[in-house]
């Protein structure tokens, strides 16, 4: 029975896809298969379990996941990633209030110099 597997690996340069392509080559029961880099997307047909493509495509040491899984995982991600934000810009006014202390050493440079 031939079916489509669609992953979600990470890969950052042409090296990547070629290790990934070279796996799924050797892969029994793949028909065909498309890496598109840009979208870190990997699309497997043939007569194929989705495990096995999934397994065979992490021995790259690359972070792999199904395409839809990791798609429902980032959903979920984004809102926490955005709470975090408004934690560092609270960080910064802190970090500027330290800076008024500098201005104190002054005074006692333009003593020496007198």
């Amino acid at each position: 029975m031939s079916q489509t597997v669609v992953l979600k690996v990470g890969m950052s340069c042409q090296g990547c896809v070629g290790a990934v392509k070279r796996v799924l080559g050797k892969m029994e029961g793949v028909e065909s298969y498309e890496v598109d880099l840009e979208q870190q997307k990997v699309t497997v047909k043939g007569n194929v379990q989705p495990d096995a493509v999934l397994q065979t495509v992490s021995k790259t040491g690359k972070k792999t996941a199904f395409w839809e899984a990791e798609a429902l995982a980032e959903t979920e991600v984004k809102p926490a990633e955005t709470e975090v934000k408004p934690a560092e810009t609270e960080v910064k006014p802190a970090e500027t209030e330290a800076k008024p202390a500098e201005p104190e050493a002054k005074p006692t440079e333009a003593v020496a110099a007198a």
